[in-house]
């Protein structure tokens, strides 16, 4: 539990930095009154119960996909419902991407909005510290960017104790202030927030955008169930998170109706002068290790992509050599950061990204829901009413703080909207030229069975040593194949068509990791299946085709043929011109398969052939 509060909760957890100071800003809030500080309390204590205890922690926790989370996972999930290349499972797979695709905003907000929101607080100490604040923000993202190659196995173990204190502090400070004024607990009462919608009407429905960012990371509970379980999550929420966040925000609003003036920056207000600063070290401490949980899940998430194929394949290290889940991706990486700096340099202040901020989750939430709809009416054998009943309140609430947030597009929300779209058009565009090149392989390949058949009954030359051809179908011949025995007119002693799957589970064991067909005179079809939350690695698949069929290996005597292909777009049907002739472009700058899978230098054999699309 006390892991997960140190990696899952950061997000969420820092959201009272700026959430009701962004309710009450005299640009987005609502100007102070008692009944608008009992209302808006309310809406936040509603918010936190209904979007993520009941909707999050309780009901979507369960659609799992073999224990993993994420958007991502869902999708997958979800698509074992609905016959291949149907039009319901493009659908799926569209919401899906799209969700994804918007926690890429979510991912470059979140460092900007945290820490940024933190070092604000060097403006509480002297007006003189506040042109430090940009210079040092940056400086910070930097460093927090930098240091993402030595992977987080040892900055995580000082995760869990740092977020704990945070919690224990954000409590503290709360309980303090509610202590001095107990009348704001009437709040917990939802008609408060039912009353000051009505009363308030566009300008309630505007604030309830702002509202909304005291539920940012909720997200995250959800995305990294894999690696810590769901009870811990629960019990953490239940017992840590939730009660601290929610005596934080209640002692924000206790401290309003004593001192209107500190909405001017309210969390940092709470606390003596003199502990201000510990506190903004504190406080950014905590937005380093919540920018870091969505770094992460960002490498995961790409990891993912890459295996289910939606994007091109890109170097992966491994940072730990005890955690699978700990990789890091410099391409990944060093895009985050130069867009994370712009994001900082152009908004300037945390106020400005509240904005952008709230369409990039609620988005990615309301396709959450689309999916676990899905899935609780399909894989659960739900009744449809109760589907019905449930989805559709928790679509009323998603859709209000969507719409709420729309209002915003002008005013910075226009930024995840334009880079979920770019990046949308990217995944699908190579995931459709994906299915396009498959399509041509089946259709102008040539039966592997068949053929060597054929092939036996007047053999070519054959040499020592072993050949390996990676091949895209189990049974149609890889083009590298066909040119080897072509240009060099020679077989080996043995050969292995070898066929790479990635199945919609996030593990398999090695036990079923491997299915082995004996062609005869020396010939044999392999599959190696790996989850989408795996690396395929050759070294370890060779060894459990020696476990599994007693075949021994020398990889001196060992070849690996791969195809090079060169896409070329063409007027046939398929995509539209310009979209294949960017997918043409992802492909030849995609990496190298060989790199990939892991296969020697030494040992490898690359054949081109020009395949038009």
């Amino acid at each position: 539990m006390f892991a997960a509060i140190g990696v899952v909760f950061g997000d969420i957890g820092t959201s009272p930095l700026y959430a009701l100071k962004e309710c009450f800003s005299t640009e987005h809030g609502i100007p102070f009154s008692t009944d608008a500080v009992y209302g808006v309390i309310s809406m936040v204590f509603w918010a936190f119960a209904i979007v993520v205890s009941l909707k999050y922690v309780l009901f979507v926790m369960r659609a799992n996909n073999h224990g993993e989370g994420g958007i991502l996972a869902l999708m997958a999930l979800a698509l074992r419902t609905t016959p291949a290349n149907s039009k319901r499972s493009l659908l799926i797979i569209m919401a899906g991407v799209f969700g994804a695709c918007m926690f890429y905003g979510d991912a470059i907000i979140t460092p900007a909005i945290s820490v940024l929101s933190a070092v604000e607080g060097l403006g509480v100490i002297s007006t003189d510290l506040t042109r430090f604040i940009l210079p040092l923000t940056i400086v910070i993202l930097t460093a927090l960017f930098l240091i993402q190659k030595t992977g987080t196995e040892v900055v995580g173990k000082l995760f869990g104790p740092i977020m704990v204190l945070w919690f224990a502090a954000i409590g503290l400070m709360g309980l303090y202030q509610v202590i001095q004024n107990p009348a704001i607990l009437a709040a917990i009462n939802p008609m408060y927030a039912i009353q000051f919608l009505i009363e308030h009407a566009l300008q309630g429905f505007i604030v309830l955008g702002a509202v909304f960012l005291v539920l940012t990371g909720a997200e995250a509970l959800y995305a990294d169930m894999g690696h810590f379980g769901i009870k811990p999550i629960r019990m953490g929420w239940f017992f840590v998170v939730m009660p601290c966040l929610m005596l934080n925000y209640f002692g924000q609003g206790a401290m309003f109706l004593d001192n209107p003036e500190t909405i001017s920056n309210p969390f940092f207000l709470m606390v003596p002068e003199f502990l201000v600063l510990p506190l903004v070290i504190l406080a950014t401490l905590a937005t380093v290790i919540a920018s870091q949980a969505v770094i992460s899940g960002a490498f995961s998430m790409t990891s993912q992509a890459i295996l289910l194929g939606f994007v091109p394949r890109m170097k992966v290290r491994h940072t730990s050599d005890r955690e699978i889940g700990q990789i890091y991706m410099p391409i990944v990486n060093w895009t985050l950061l130069v867009l994370v700096i712009a994001v900082v340099l152009a908004f300037k202040e945390s106020a400005n990204l509240a904005a952008a901020y709230g369409i990039a989750v609620t988005t990615t939430m309301i396709v959450t829901t689309f999916l676990a709809a899905i899935v609780m009416r399909v894989v659960w054998r739900w009744n449809t009413i109760l589907v019905t009943l449930v989805i559709g309140a928790f679509l009323i609430v998603d859709l209000a703080f969507l719409t709420a947030n729309l209002l915003k597009i002008m005013e910075g929300g226009w930024f995840p909207l334009l880079l979920g779209a770019a990046c949308f058009l990217l995944l699908m565009t190579w995931y459709q030229g994906r299915q396009l090149l498959r399509k041509r392989a089946v259709e102008e390949g040539i039966e592997l069975k068949g053929f060597i058949e054929v092939l036996m009954k007047n053999p070519p030359h054959r040499v020592e040593g072993t050949a390996i051809f990676l091949t895209a179908h189990v049974d149609y011949l890889p083009v590298s194949f066909l040119h080897n025995l072509k240009h060099n007119h020679v077989l080996h002693e043995r050969v292995f068509f070898l066929k790479v799957s990635i199945w919609d589970v996030p593990y398999v064991k090695d036990d079923e990791r491997i299915t082995l067909r004996d062609l005869g005179n020396g010939i044999y079809v392999v599959r190696a299946v790996y989850g989408f939350n795996e690396t395929p690695d050759m070294g370890k698949i060779i060894e459990l085709i020696e476990k599994s069929s007693g075949l021994s290996f020398n990889l001196m005597d060992t070849s690996f043929f791969l195809s090079r292909d060169t896409i070329v777009s063409t007027e046939a049907p398929g995509m539209a011109l310009w979209r294949e002739r960017l997918f043409c472009w992802m492909y030849q700058n995609a990496g190298r398969q060989s790199d990939f899978f892991k296969i020697p230098a030494n040992r490898l054999v690359e054949l081109g052939a020009k395949v038009e699309i």
